[in-house]
């Protein structure tokens, strides 16, 4: 009989930057035996979508470490003085990295771990009630925890009517690989409202004139909104509304997700108006084929394989008024939403879940029964708000979650940040 291998202290299943966040903030820490396992054979984070001078709506200080231990070794400034880059960093003057420079530095920083394992692609987790102890099976391996922490992100959401549709549409995190097999086409249709949408429309638009392509952009929101990042309300990324949001019942949480997209799913006001400085530009000569169509819902949408197009039937919900569009490419820049791994279906039983069947997530992150024995990264907007992808907020939990780990504060966590009071 094969001798199982000795237990960790906690498993990391899935790689983002949350994940690799808690890698780096557990590795100095001796008392925490922990290690990552990710499916893909490197570090990547939405390559699809590094468009030149695309950048975080986050400034560097959101790095994996810094919010929770300014000293780490795996800063963003320090991978920035090792790469030689740090003063050209400072004579930029520009608080936002490039996302191809943060994808970058995440990767500097995986490199630097003992805790991860590449190609390891999880097929099931059970939970050995004898032993206290969850056995997490990969293709190549078995390891055995006392704790897991997921971090297996959000995959690609493809709206209801365009699931299975065939043809060549391309979701958004697909950008970059089918950009060129787009421009061949007659006519192009983006699908979409937030700051992906807009770093892709501005990007065709650019091109428009070279490849002489129709343009369309469709969206539901009445309007372009731009990111809210006003000050006042960034402090709702703060320790004081994490407990007020959570402490609400169910229903007001999920009103309240509902309503605050624009928090987070927002454009950048800065590319609103360069794309209307485009448009402006791009119009001088004369009108350029392009639409932007807001209020339209997409209800249905059918492909025609004889000649090689997609007719997309909208609705102008303000009008409540039907129309179609006909298209030869079409990207949904849709969004991401959180599924539940199949890998989790064993231990669904030891699992928390709300009225709407979404996981429970506890205000110390836990999703388990126990209360301490299922962490989740991520997915967590109905209960932690606007908090939960925020990749300033992602070493505030980290901290938070190792502490729950060791049973005690090692890295200080903030209690009271906001000027202004959330509850009564």
């Amino acid at each position: 009989m094969t001798a199982l291998p000795d237990p960790h202290d906690f498993i990391g299943i899935g790689l983002g930057p949350f994940n690799l966040g808690l890698a780096c903030l557990t590795e100095p820490i001796d008392e925490l035996n922990g290690v990552f396992l990710e499916s893909k054979p490197d570090f990547e984070w939405h390559a699809g979508m590094f468009l030149e001078g695309a950048h975080l709506q986050t400034p560097f200080m959101s790095d994996l470490v810094t919010m929770a231990d300014p000293t780490s070794p795996y800063s963003f400034l320090n991978y920035l003085k090792e790469r030689g880059r740090l003063y050209a960093f400072y004579i930029r003057e520009n608080f936002y990295p490039l996302r191809t420079e943060y994808n970058d530095y995440c990767r500097w920083a995986a490199a630097k771990l003992s805790s991860i394992r590449f190609n390891q692609t999880v097929r099931s987790v059970t939970y050995e009630e004898s032993d206290a102890l969850y056995t997490v099976r990969t293709a190549d391996g078995v390891f055995r925890a006392r704790h897991l922490v997921l971090g297996t992100g959000t995959p690609p959401y493809i709206p209801e009517a365009c699931q299975g549709l065939g043809g060549d549409l391309l979701h958004n995190s697909r950008y970059l690989e089918g950009k060129a097999a787009l421009q061949a086409k007659e006519s192009i249709t983006l699908v979409g409202s937030g700051q992906s949408a807009a770093e892709i429309y501005y990007d065709l638009l650019s091109e428009i004139d070279v490849h002489g392509y129709r343009l369309n952009w469709v969206t539901r929101s009445p309007r372009f909104f731009p990111l809210e990042y006003t000050k006042l309300t960034l402090e709702m990324t703060s320790p004081e509304y994490v407990d007020y949001f959570h402490a609400l019942p169910e229903d007001a949480r999920y009103r309240l997700e509902s309503s605050q997209k624009g928090l987070f799913k927002g454009i950048d006001g800065e590319l609103i108006d360069s794309i209307f400085d485009l448009l402006y530009q791009k119009n001088l000569p004369g009108p350029v084929p392009t639409r932007l169509l807001t209020n339209s819902a997409l209800n249905s949408a059918s492909y025609d394989e004889v000649s090689g197009t997609y007719t997309l039937g909208l609705r102008q919900e303000e009008q409540g008024e039907d129309y179609s569009l006909t298209t030869h490419g079409l990207i949904l820049a849709t969004g991401y939403r959180y599924t539940p791994p199949a890998f989790l279906e064993p231990i669904t039983d030891r699992l928390r879940h709300d009225s709407r069947g979404r996981f429970d997530v506890a205000r110390n992150y836990s999703i388990d029964s126990t209360g301490r024995g299922v962490f989740l990264q991520n997915a967590g907007t109905h209960t932690h708000s606007i908090t939960s992808p925020d990749l300033g907020m992602g070493a505030y939990r980290n901290a938070y979650i190792i502490g729950e780990l060791l049973g005690r504060e090692h890295y200080p966590v903030e209690k009271s940040i906001a000027f202004q009071e959330f509850a009564i």
